[in-house]
């Protein structure tokens, strides 16, 4: 699904150069579970950031599904985006003024779907994260927890092939972190790909495999 080769990136200011990525190859099967990790200011976000054309390299090719995607606009790169891939964040990125049927729906409304079609996919996916409870409530109104399940919802209700998480259980006690890595493991045993960024290495045994990062590159990789 994902075959990046060579990738460099370079962030720049008048005085300062800064390689975030140098030279880093990684392949992500379609269906796997995979977890980078490295200390702060490797190039993890970074790497995600590009992987979910968030954000430009500077060098190098990056095939999404076969398809050369390193030189598309942003039109293309959002297009790509909203029908295939889905985010999930350590702070959750909810909006504070929509009811969680409405965070949900958000990306159902972006890709055009009619209203029977999002009404339908929307309670399927809350009644899956077990938040259907909650869908009139807003997102202050609920527990950190239960607002990064409405943040998982949101990620998956477009059918993504493709789940990008960074630090999802940043935010999170224990026992909530946990539940939110089960429901991640569920999804992927579903068939959806994923990619989590993590400090924590008992998140990363949840994944088929780790990539360890250091100074932009790869260091190694281990089965999770």
């Amino acid at each position: 699904m994902i075959k990046i080769t060579e990738l460099q990136k370079f962030y720049r200011t008048e005085e300062v150069e800064t390689m975030a990525l140098n030279n880093l190859s990684i392949h992500v099967k379609e269906g796997e579970f995979v977890a980078v990790m490295g200390p702060s200011g490797c190039g993890k976000s970074t790497l995600l950031n590009i992987v979910g054309l968030l954000d430009d390299l500077d060098s190098g090719s990056y095939l999404f599904n076969g398809i050369e995607v390193a030189n598309f606009n942003e039109r293309k790169r959002s297009d790509l985006r909203k029908h295939n891939i889905g985010f999930v964040f350590q702070s959750f990125n909810l909006i504070d003024e929509l009811t969680v049927f409405e965070n949900v729906e958000l990306p159902l409304i972006y890709t055009k779907v009619p209203a029977a079609e999002r009404k339908k996919r929307v309670e399927e996916v809350l009644e899956k994260v077990q938040i259907m409870h909650r869908r009139n409530h807003f997102p202050q109104q609920l527990s950190g927890g239960q607002q990064q399940r409405v943040a998982v919802a949101r990620a998956v209700v477009n059918r993504p092939k493709l789940i990008l998480a960074d630090e999802p259980t940043g935010n999170l006690d224990s026992n909530n972190g946990n539940e939110v890595m089960q429901l991640l493991t569920e999804l992927n045993e579903a068939g959806t790909t994923i990619v989590m960024v993590t400090h924590s290495e008992h998140d990363a045994r949840y994944a088929d495999r780790i990539i360890r990062m250091l100074d932009g590159r790869v260091l190694m990789e281990t089965v999770g």
